[in-house]
């Protein structure tokens, strides 16, 4: 008896994508649109999955994801202020105020991304079929919308300018990479949610605003001296570099 919860990994053979493609991978513009196509399939695949179907009705709160989450953010992004950022008030009034109903309560993933995928390129057979996905610790029952408006607030684009460019996880701006707006329009096609880029603004500030809260609450470790990690400290660029970055979106519409 181990005497407490716990869970069995099974290993996945295959490869990750990082910032940059391995040693000895290609990836011509077909390909990667191959990539970008089966990505969202995947993600649309578990937000069809019926949560009671599935036995996992006891995996959240149910309704109310959105409000919760909008929050819940902004309260850890108080906490977590240090003195030498912004307060971010106008961005989070700005979600509070704008923030749409749950357009539906399904299994979402909560951090999917390029790298938390595993392909089969060294495998025989399909070199871009994705054979798993990782780093489930944060999947819930949640909005749709807001699993991809974390999904791609990671999703750096050829065109974007070069603070954000540096923020870069995965390769997303190879050629042929669809870009955020066609990633956007490519999830309604296949999930039939259809949504407008006025209501999509939502989800990209706060996909982009949650980015900013777990930056903010690694550089805090480092302010305080609780980790000598002279890595973190790099983390107040980036929440000044998004705030700067929602401010802007909101400021559009306001």
């Amino acid at each position: 008896m181990v005497g407490s919860d716990f869970y069995v990994m099974e290993r996945v053979p295959g490869t990750i994508l990082r910032s940059d493609l391995p040693d000895g991978m290609t990836l011509d513009e077909d390909d990667a649109r191959t990539l970008c196509s089966r990505f969202l399939d995947v993600l649309v695949q578990l937000h069809s999955v019926d949560p009671e179907e599935a036995g996992l009705s006891d995996l959240g709160r149910g309704a109310g994801y959105v409000a919760r989450q909008v929050g819940g953010w902004s309260d850890r992004y108080r906490r977590a202020r240090t003195d030498n950022v912004g307060d971010l008030e106008t961005v989070m009034a700005w979600l509070d105020a704008h923030q749409p109903q749950d357009v539906a309560t399904c299994v979402i993933h909560n951090d999917f991304r390029l790298d938390n995928v595993v392909l089969d390129w060294h495998q025989p057979g399909d070199p871009l079929q994705i054979r798993g996905v990782l780093d489930w610790e944060m999947a819930t029952l949640g909005d749709p919308l807001m699993d991809l408006g974390g999904a791609l607030a990671y999703w750096i684009e050829a065109a974007d300018d070069q603070v954000f460019r540096q923020l870069k996880r995965q390769p997303s701006d190879l050629p042929g990479m669809l870009t955020r707006a066609e990633m956007v329009q490519a999830y309604a096609d296949r999930s039939g949610r259809a949504v407008t880029s006025e209501q999509w603004r939502f989800y990209e500030v706060f996909g982009l605003f949650r980015l900013a809260v777990i930056a903010q609450q690694i550089y805090y470790r480092f302010h305080l001296g609780q980790t000598t990690n002279p890595a973190y400290e790099r983390f107040l660029e980036m929440v000044h570099y998004l705030d700067q970055r929602c401010s802007r979106l909101v400021a559009e519409v306001s």
